[in-house]
């Protein structure tokens, strides 16, 4: 089992052409950004490859950014370089943050991109959204996007094949899914994904990593977020809707 450090070496394919540039991926936040300070302290955990931690950052926000895979944080260090950036990236899974951070340090953090549910169970998911919230000074928010498991579970296990090429650096790929759903809500469930590239040659390279994933219901979030001290001032769920995210304020 692996942890993004392959996909991070193609994870551009997974972005979509509106979120690729950094300023652009920030603007998506546009409604969240306007209820900060001035020159905020922003933390975005889980952060990929650093497109929205480089758009903070050029908004002049104090930005940090943390990822479980040494992988996504080099590629983000990488990219901060590349736009002038100025980021602190280091390794950190959720759980290790308060090491690095004392508590109240930021005035909003973000958990996105659909990366809670490869926290381990309920128990591993409370103890990400505890290291969270500790972090954030009284009256900070948590921005949280999640995919809508109910429908993922509802279709079961499947195989997912892109409908068109993802260009990139002047290369196609194709992008698959394969889901597998194990039968109860509780237990490990599995995501591989591929990206099939193909070069001027018809030479296809694919790179893969199968990823462990532990689904939760809206409902579920929603109580999980009160007993870590975080109120829900807005969500966008919709059980027909394949995302949604929810914007949760410090008591």
């Amino acid at each position: 089992m692996t942890g993004y450090d392959v996909l991070a070496e193609v994870y551009e394919w997974l972005i979509s052409d509106a979120k690729l540039p950094p300023a652009e991926f920030a603007a998506s936040f546009d409604d969240v950004l306007n209820l900060l300070p001035s020159n905020a302290h922003v933390l975005d955990c889980s952060c990929g490859t650093g497109q929205l931690a480089v758009g903070l950052a050029g908004r002049g926000m104090q930005v940090v950014a943390t990822d479980a895979s040494e992988a996504m944080v080099r590629r983000t260090a990488e990219l901060s370089e590349e736009f002038g950036a100025s980021v602190r990236a280091l390794r950190a899974n959720w759980e290790e943050l308060p090491e690095h951070f004392q508590d109240n340090t930021f005035d909003m953090v973000f958990c996105v991109g659909n990366s809670l549910h490869h926290a381990t169970g309920a128990t591993g998911r409370g103890a990400a959204l505890e290291s969270m919230s500790r972090l954030l000074r009284p009256g900070g928010r948590l921005v949280l996007t999640s995919r809508t498991w109910e429908l993922v579970r509802a279709r079961g296990s499947r195989l997912e094949i892109s409908d068109r090429l993802v260009r990139r650096h002047g290369r196609d790929a194709v992008v698959v899914y394969r889901w597998e759903i194990a039968p109860r809500w509780e237990e490990e469930h599995h995501i591989e994904i591929a990206i099939a590239q193909v070069d001027a040659t018809g030479l296809v390279l694919v790179r893969s990593e199968l990823l462990s994933c532990w689904p939760y219901r809206y409902e579920e979030l929603e109580v999980e977020l009160h007993r870590v001290g975080l109120q829900t001032e807005l969500s966008t769920f919709d059980p027909e809707a394949e995302n949604y995210m929810v914007v949760a304020s410090k008591v």
